[in-house]
Formats: C-alpha cells, structure tokens, sequence
C-alpha cells in the first residue's frame, strides 16, 4: 500500500495494482525499503480525479494497464472499450483532468484513451463547434472576419 496526498489535501490509500500502472510511481518507489509506507504528495491530481484514475487501474490490473497496443500505431475509436466510454468518462471538464492526471502519473495507456475520446468528440465538428467544444471565446468581429484570406 502507499498514501498518496492529493492536491486538495486529502490522503488515499492505494494497492501495488494503480502503483504498477503509473511509471511515474513505479519509478519513485524503486529500492524503497523502508518499513513506514510511503507518503506520496500529487500536487497536480485533486482526489476527484484520482479516484477515477485507481478505478483504471483496478480494472486493468490483469491486463497489465492495456500497453500492449503497439506504439507505433495510432489509437483507433474501436480501441475505446465500452466499460472505458461508461466509467472513465463523466463530462469534459474531468475528461481533461483525467488526460492531464495520467500525464502526469505517466500512465501511457489512460492518456491514450483519454486524446482518443476527445479526438471522436471533435469528428465532423465545423469551427464553431469546435470553440464551443473547447470553450474557446471567438474573439473576431465580423471586420476582422472579413478581412482574413
């Protein structure tokens, strides 16, 4: 078990299954000996989004966190599981924190998802949809509009 202290301070208690999936983690935790459990700070995952992130983990625990997908090929919209689309996914806003939190912990394949599930939510958008997608404020006016090329 290790303690790891979110962002919002609180302190999670979390199975070798999320540590093996995090490089980050793994990395951190190489040659720790000592008897007392480690006490891991992730200033940049508030507990929200952790808990969904062990979740992953513990749900692919036996799969070894899916890395196996060769990674020279592109993630393709099949590659997304149906329990990935329903458990993982609430709305955008945590979808990001979940693409950050995994970047951050280093957990290749929750990233993976996480940009495959934003790039099928982009498919066939205009670019109107795409800032409203973002949250992107359009900042022309229709001067400007006209003036571009």
């Amino acid at each position: 078990m290790v303690l790891l202290v979110t962002s919002d301070k609180e302190e999670v208690n979390v199975d070798n299954e999320v540590v093996e999936c995090s490089t980050l983690l793994k990395t951190m935790l190489e040659g720790y000996r000592d008897p007392v459990q480690p006490k891991i700070p992730l200033p940049d995952v508030s507990s929200k989004v952790l808990k969904k992130v062990t979740e992953y983990c513990k749900y692919y625990k036996n799969d070894a966190c899916p890395a196996a997908r060769n990674q020279n090929e592109p993630c393709r919209p099949t590659d997304i599981s149906e329990w990935d689309q329903k458990s993982i996914t609430a709305d955008q806003d945590m979808l990001f924190e979940i693409i950050l939190a995994a970047n951050y912990l280093q957990i290749t394949s929750l990233f993976d998802f996480g940009y495959q599930t934003v790039v099928n939510g982009t498919k066939g958008k205009t670019p109107e949809e795409l800032c409203n997608f973002f949250g992107i404020v359009n900042e022309f006016t229709a001067e400007t509009k006209e003036r571009r090329p």
